[in-house]
C-alpha cells in the first residue's frame, strides 16, 4: 500500500493533535510534519516533498503565497486548506490558486476519504449548491430530510438562512458556539450538504416554495 505522506500547519495544538491521531490511525497516511507557524511549515514542505500539506486558513500568509512557491514546478505537493465554512463563503475563488478546501465541519470519515481524493490528484471544494451537494442517486428529497431534522436545528437553519454567525445564533438562543456546531454537524449530515451556504439555500428554497422552516423558541 503506497503511504500518503503528510504536513500539517495549524496554529491550534489541540488541531495539530487532532488532525496527527486521525491521520496516524490509518495505514496509507504518515504526517511528517506538523508545524504551528508558516514559516516552519515552508522549510517542511521545501525539506521534506510531502504528497498533501494540510494548511491553515488562519495563516494569511499562506494563502497569500503562490502555489509555485508552496509547490514549484518540480514537486506534485497537493495543497489543501482547512477551514470553518465561514470563512470559505468568504474567501474570493481567485485566493486558493487551484488549492483543495476541507472544512472544519466535516466528518473525520469524510475528511478521510477527502485526503484520499486529493492525494490521487482531484481538486476538493465544498459544494457551493443544493443541487451538486447532494449525491446522485441517494434518494433524499428535501422534504423527507427535513422532516429528520429535529425542532432546535431547524430553529438553526432558519437563523444561518438569516445570514447569523455561529456566535450570533449562540446569543440569540442562549446556547455555546460549540453546541451550535455540533447541532450543524448533524445537519449537514442529515441533508447531505457540506456547507452553511447550501443550508441556507435549501431553507430560502423552503420558505419560496410556500413550506417555511419553522422552528420553536423553546426545546
Amino acid at each position: 500500500m503506497n503511504c500518503t505522506r503528510v504536513v500539517i500547519a495549524d496554529r491550534h495544538p489541540m488541531v495539530l493533535q487532532g488532525l496527527s491521531s486521525l491521520l496516524g490511525a490509518e495505514g496509507d497516511f504518515e504526517v511528517v510534519a506538523s508545524c504551528s507557524d508558516a514559516a516552519s511549515c515552508v522549510q517542511a514542505i521545501e525539506r521534506l516533498a510531502p504528497d498533501i500539506a494540510i494548511l491553515d486558513s488562519t495563516m494569511p500568509e499562506l494563502i497569500a503565497l503562490s502555489s509555485s512557491v508552496l509547490n514549484p514546478a518540480d514537486r506534485s505537493i497537493r495543497l489543501a486548506f482547512f477551514m470553518p465554512s465561514e470563512d470559505y463563503d468568504l474567501l474570493l475563488p481567485d485566493a486558493l490558486d487551484g488549492c483543495s478546501v476541507v472544512l472544519k465541519e466535516t466528518l473525520s470519515e469524510v475528511l478521510v476519504q477527502s485526503l484520499r481524493q486529493i492525494a490521487r490528484g482531484e481538486r476538493i471544494l465544498p459544494q457551493p449548491s443544493i443541487d451538486q451537494a447532494t449525491p446522485a442517486g441517494h434518494g433524499v428529497t428535501s422534504d423527507s430530510a427535513l422532516a429528520m431534522l429535529t425542532d432546535r436545528e431547524r430553529q438553526i437553519m432558519r437563523l444561518v438562512s438569516e445570514g447569523l454567525s455561529n456566535k450570533q445564533i449562540g446569543r440569540r438562543l442562549n446556547i455555546a458556539d460549540g453546541t451550535i456546531k455540533v447541532h450543524l454537524h448533524h445537519v449537514f449530515q442529515k441533508l447531505e450538504i457540506s456547507n452553511r451556504t447550501a443550508l441556507a439555500a435549501l431553507a430560502i428554497s423552503q420558505n419560496d416554495r410556500g413550506t417555511p422552516v419553522k422552528s420553536t423558541e423553546s426545546e
